[in-house]
């Protein structure tokens, strides 16, 4: 029997999608070059090949180039409000690029209405709905089948009949009580994959098992067995997302694709669950549904959300970029170590600002937070404020300091910077569902609009948990850069 289209999409959504593996592929075609190389030299002598035009990076949009440097990570002396001391090590990191500003309510809701729209378009391919194939693709311009994929070129109807209008209202539910019309926030969920690079390159993952260790002395087993643990998600009969954290038997490549879903929805509750006793329903109807909130740093999403947006915004680039796209590194959170080390300026402040003090000489605040014990207007403002109100530091970044805290990519622990690394240190843990909880504390830095001023500085560590949404911990993106850079010796060293 004959499969329409929405049938093979549905098949195919069963099986891992090449997403990131797309990327594994470009960087291969990257090594071996677009044309063969001349390997000959001149006269015998070794003279190099040539590789082709230059891969010139250009500024992605919001972001600012971070160069690689140096810094001294911790607090030195003891905190003097809480006794805390807080870990030290002098470390260094590679150039990135980095947002501006954190990632606002209007940026968050371009993802929301991204897969929104996606559903839709899968459902007006949906027999059940019209069956209107035009919304997914099958064919290349050749005629050659490929893998179905949504047709984004194809407009969704502006005076729909009456399968589309029934697709439309299916992601909408009404309020039984006000009998509001609202998206339907349950079904709002982002299905994506990462392949895990770093532990497909560990020697001991290597697929022929000669090449797991160098030691001649040592007689290998050519049967010998590498269990691996793989990440792996899917929706049940009830429409539940059901994650798993898998133990299996190494035998490909594949078995480092890992697949996420998410639901991507801000949790708007978190402004009354953050705050009992206390009168925020206005922010909870209104913070990320208004328009007057839009460049506003979204808030009440989860570390794992961030990462789905983090995902979803690669992908969304990769698709506008033609051959170049091989070069480009994926967005992602932040380490710990490039937060703080952005954080801090060109000069490694103690603050994204050139001094100790919260307030320049004209009485000016430097940052949205808590300059009294409950006086959070004396600042300006009551809560958070719209990005970029305040003043950049030498990086060109806003907001390092309050308005909202930061998810980093980073596992939280005491030791800090002390159990990593000194060059591009980080601590990655993925913890799986059945994961003690406590292993699910992820680094959160730069303090709040809730926050006393010891809680913004650049060097504060504190956590959350990484399914927690908060209406004060927000994020924004990093990205590694493509490209090596020259920096003078000396250039990024802390005056003294």
């Amino acid at each position: 029997m004959k499969m329409n289209v929405y049938e093979k999409v549905k098949k195919l959504a069963k099986r891992p999608l090449p997403f990131c593996l797309f990327g594994l592929l470009l960087l291969l075609s990257a090594c071996m070059g677009s044309k063969m190389s001349q390997s000959g030299g001149r006269g015998g002598e070794v003279t190099g090949v040539g590789g082709g035009r230059a891969f010139t990076e250009p500024t992605p949009y919001g972001m600012v180039q971070i160069k690689r440097g140096y810094l001294k990570m911790g607090i030195e002396q003891d905190d003097s409000l809480w006794g805390k001391q807080t870990p030290t090590r002098e470390i260094s990191v590679d150039g990135f690029w980095m947002d501006e500003t954190e990632v606002t309510n209007s940026e968050y809701k371009q993802f929301v209405y991204w897969v929104r729209d996606s559903i839709l378009r899968t459902r007006l391919a949906d027999p059940s709905y019209g069956g209107d194939e035009s919304y997914i693709i099958t064919e290349d311009k050749n005629g050659d089948p490929i893998t179905p994929h949504l047709n984004w070129k194809k407009a969704l109807p502006r005076k729909p009949n009456e399968d589309e209008q029934r697709a439309i209202e299916s992601l909408y539910v009404t309020n039984p009580v006000t009998g509001e019309k609202m998206l339907d926030w349950s079904q709002m969920n982002y299905r994506y994959e990462v392949y895990d690079y770093t532990t497909a390159a560990l020697r001991r993952n290597r697929l022929n098992p000669e090449e797991r260790n160098l030691n001649t002395d040592i007689v290998v087993d050519p049967n010998e067995v590498v269990m691996i643990s793989k990440d792996t998600a899917y929706i049940d009969d009830e429409g539940k997302i059901i994650r798993e954290t898998i133990d299996r038997q190494l035998t490909g490549p594949w078995d480092f694709l890992n697949t996420y879903i998410v639901n991507i929805y801000p949790d708007t509750t978190c402004w009354v669950n953050d705050f009992q006793n206390a009168e925020n329903e206005t922010y909870l109807r209104y913070y990320f549904s208004n328009p007057a909130y839009n460049d506003y740093p979204v808030v009440g999403v989860t570390w794992e959300q961030a990462n789905a947006f983090c995902a979803w915004r690669t992908d969304y680039l990769l698709k506008g970029l033609g051959a170049e796209a091989r070069y480009v590194q994926r967005y992602r959170l932040p380490t710990e170590a490039e937060w703080e080390y952005a954080a801090r300026g060109k000069e490694g402040n103690e603050f994204p600002w050139e001094n100790e003090d919260m307030q320049s000489d004209r009485g000016c605040f430097y940052a949205n937070f808590k300059p009294d014990k409950g006086n959070y207007t004396k600042d300006g403002y009551l809560i958070t404020s719209k990005v970029g109100v305040y003043g950049a530091n030498t990086n060109g970044l806003f907001d390092m300091a309050g308005n909202v805290a930061e998810w980093t990519s980073t596992i939280f622990t005491e030791a800090g910077v002390q159990a990593m690394n000194d060059l591009n240190p980080q601590l990655d843990y993925k913890a799986a569902k059945e994961d003690p909880y406590r292993l699910k504390k992820k680094s959160v830095r730069g303090g709040s609009w809730k926050d006393p001023e010891s809680y913004i500085r650049s060097a504060w560590r504190t956590w959350e948990y990484q399914n927690q949404p908060r209406c004060y911990i927000g994020f924004r993106c990093v990205r590694s850069m493509a490209s090596t850079q020259t920096v003078k010796p000396g250039k990024n060293k802390k005056k003294k």
